[in-house]
């Protein structure tokens, strides 16, 4: 029997600490359908078409891909038992390297070249935290200091005195290009633009998918279901997982887990470079000191919110996504009539509550829905700043809420030296 199937022998259906079963894909569905609907009501109430337009969709699209590839590297490394809390220095590394091979040699040089300074970050992490057994998030946060002071170091005599660049911005970088299905993207555009009853709103959501689109875009999107396949889907993930749940165990099966660790690292870095290399190439076609703006953290916040799964790590980006691009258009007419969203969602969840006897909770949901509503109600608008902290306000609501139902891997965080079990 090989070392896969026997790592592979688990029960059918395991539910989640509590008692609590993850969520199917149809019932996620529905909930997704659920929540579209309910937007779309409150579009048509508040009149804020902007909400589910297709610019709005495609902003959050763009701004959605750094957060995701920085949380789809965290769930490679905590898979494999690493926490990477230096996800933030990897996107660093990735916007410095990714501009200046960039400016010089080409943009897709530049993408190769993010990729590698955030690998190279993802290396020192996993020499540190796998070989020396230092603690993961002492590791991380050094990481993230050593990054800034690196790239701000390096700008001094790397940019300075370039044509375009100086001591904390890069010259221009050549685009990569876009591309939009053509067709398809005109006609969910004036779908949407008829004002439809969710008819509209899925049409501004598909139009965002398929309009102006980065060829690094459609990269970002298709790693999602094939770091799924690969971990959850070959040998090579079941023993990176095993690695994650139960170190000892794997070794003794024949795992080499400080290779598994090593190679999860590396890889988790590379990823939050590339989303770095999007940052610096796509989003803006320059490296700019602190460009990143803690997307590091919300990519890690996404993960977790995505319970260390591909799928619902996507669902957490795009949220994130989301809000980050309400600032850039028509911010503060769309968080106002989001607060009438906030509402119902609230007053959804004190039934919920109250249905599960949770009374409590339900109470707190309840008086916290009418203060909401209450707001909408008394005014026309919502301070600007507001607008700017949306993006931090609803990583911490979502982690917040779905603190109850995640389960990260069992040995995650915990030292591991090679024969312990023995």
């Amino acid at each position: 029997m090989s070392t896969a199937t026997v790592l592979d022998k688990k029960p059918a259906s395991q539910p989640a600490p509590g008692g609590r079963r993850r969520m199917s894909l149809p019932v996620t569905m529905i909930v997704i359908a659920a929540v579209l609907a309910l937007t779309s009501l409150v579009r048509l109430i508040t009149d804020a078409d902007g909400i589910t337009n297709v610019s709005q969709m495609a902003t959050a699209l763009q701004l959605a891909v750094p957060i995701g590839l920085a949380g789809l590297g965290g769930l490679w490394a905590e898979r494999a038992g690493v926490v990477n809390i230096g996800l933030e220095g990897m996107l660093i590394l990735g916007t410095w390297f990714g501009a200046w091979a960039g400016y010089q040699w080409g943009p897709w040089v530049g993408v190769l070249a993010g990729i590698i300074g955030g690998a190279i970050g993802g290396l020192l992490h996993a020499v540190v935290t796998v070989t020396f057994n230092v603690n993961h998030i002492v590791s991380g946060v050094a990481i993230n200091i050593l990054a800034l002071g690196v790239t701000r170091y390096l700008s001094n005599f790397t940019f300075e005195g370039v044509e375009g660049g100086t001591t904390k911005q890069s010259p221009p970088v050549d685009s990569l290009g876009t591309l939009t299905v053509p067709g398809l993207s005109d006609w969910l555009t004036t779908l949407n633009e008829k004002h439809w009853f969710l008819i509209s709103d899925i049409a501004g959501l598909l139009g965002g998918l398929v309009t102006d689109l980065s060829p690094l875009t459609i990269v970002a999107v298709a790693l999602i279901p094939f770091t799924w396949w690969v971990l959850w889907r070959t040998s090579f993930g079941l023993r990176l997982r095993s690695c994650g749940e139960n170190p000892v165990a794997a070794e003794s099966l024949g795992v080499n887990v400080i290779k598994y660790k090593y190679i999860a690292v590396i890889i988790s870095g590379g990823l939050a470079g590339l989303g770095g290399a999007f940052l610096s190439i796509v989003a803006n076609p320059f490296y700019l000191e602190g460009q990143t703006a803690g997307k590091g953290y919300i990519g890690l916040a996404a993960m977790i919110f995505g319970n260390w799964m591909p799928g619902g790590l996507a669902l957490g980006a795009g949220l994130f996504g989301y809000t980050d691009s309400l600032k850039l258009r028509g911010g503060t007419e769309n968080v106002h009539a989001l607060l009438l969203l906030v509402a119902l969602l609230l007053v959804i969840g004190a039934v919920w509550m109250l249905v599960r006897k949770k009374y409590v909770a339900g109470a707190v949901c309840a008086v916290v829905a009418a203060g909401t509503a209450a707001w909408y109600a008394t005014t026309d608008d919502v301070p600007t700043q507001l607008v700017t902290a949306t993006p931090y306000i609803v990583t911490l609501l979502v982690l917040s809420f779905s603190a109850q139902r995640l389960r990260m891997p069992k040995a995650d965080g915990q030292p591991y030296r090679k024969g312990q079990g023995t």
